[in-house]
């Protein structure tokens, strides 16, 4: 017989938490739903845990690590640095447009509980200024002007609110278009 360690515990705890609150919310989920979800007991899960918070916390680090690995693949494709930045309205063209698509999941949890929760905003502002932070050193990579940067990121956050809102990837492409203008006039 296999004996389950709480490091494996745990990760199935995490996957089931991200997949119940990105779907549902945070506040929508219980802790026995995510129990019987993940297969745990409520003893067990707060052992590993010390509460939803806590749990949100770590789905949203995990899931920062998973969205950088995933569009970074998509960057390192890129053959030129114009095409590099570009390259993440591809990924959210790629990952958006389904109804099992619900936005950036950093905005949905500060919307939810960040006025609340100081650990959930430090954890979604971390990874704003990541992403932020990648997009200038590619711009300024290419000798543009730091609002050519910020301009970007304004147009992918906005491109990650609106692809959700009409279940369409659409609204990454325009993001890219004026994107590429940006970076192709300055």
């Amino acid at each position: 017989m296999r004996v389950t360690t709480d490091t494996e515990v745990r990760e199935r705890v995490l996957q089931a938490a991200d997949r119940l609150f990105y779907a549902k919310s945070a506040h929508a989920v219980g802790m026995d739903e995510l129990r019987a979800e993940a297969g745990v007991s409520l003893k067990k899960l707060y052992s590993l845990f010390d509460g939803k918070e806590a749990l949100v916390e770590e789905v949203l680090r995990k899931r920062e690590e998973a969205i950088t690995a995933e569009t970074m693949k998509y960057v390192q494709r890129a053959s030129t640095p114009v095409e590099q930045v570009l390259a993440v309205f591809d990924w959210m063209a790629d990952a958006s447009g389904t109804t099992d698509f619900r936005g950036c999941a950093f905005i949905n949890s500060y919307a939810e509980l960040g006025p609340s929760s100081d650990r959930v905003t430090a954890v979604v502002r971390h990874q704003k200024s990541g992403v932020r932070g990648a997009i200038a050193a590619m711009v300024a990579g290419m000798g543009k002007p730091a609002w050519v940067a910020d301009s970007i990121f304004l147009l992918f956050e906005g491109a990650m609110t609106n692809t959700a809102i009409t279940v369409s990837s659409e609204p990454a492409r325009q993001a890219q278009k004026a994107a590429r203008f940006l970076l192709e006039s300055t």
